[in-house]
């Protein structure tokens, strides 16, 4: 009777003791790894279009108030502080706004790093 009670705890102690073996842990890890390096390119094509689209977003911006300054006065702002245009500045902003006017055309521009590459990003709307 005494080996069938000690029997009885033994499977008892196997069936109390969920915890995950070595093995089992270092699979996850690689998946997880596999799963991370599959994804990284992805989203850093993602992080690098909505950094552009920021930029474009502005030089929209400056666009259309350059219209509406020109419906007004005739002529095209050659400053950004003369038009009535709130653009992002500082903070998550990768990129300045450049201005250039004359009485019959503007040019603006963008500038910035915003894929952190050797080459100065560059978007042009006149």
């Amino acid at each position: 009777m005494k080996n069938g009670h000690t029997f009885c705890i033994i499977s008892r102690m196997k069936r109390l003791r969920r915890g995950f073996s070595l093995l089992e842990v270092m699979i996850v890890v690689v998946i997880i790894g596999i799963l991370a390096t599959l994804a990284y390119p992805s989203l850093e094509g993602y992080l690098q279009r909505s950094k552009q689209t920021e930029a474009k977003v502005g030089l929209s911006a400056v666009y259309t108030a350059q219209k509406i300054y020109f419906a007004i006065n005739q002529t095209y702002a050659d400053s950004l502080s003369n038009l009535d245009v709130q653009l992002e500045t500082g903070g998550s902003s990768r990129y300045s706004i450049t201005l250039t006017g004359s009485s019959s055309s503007f040019t603006a521009t963008a500038k910035g790093n915003l894929d952190d590459d050797a080459v100065l990003d560059i978007w042009t709307i006149d």
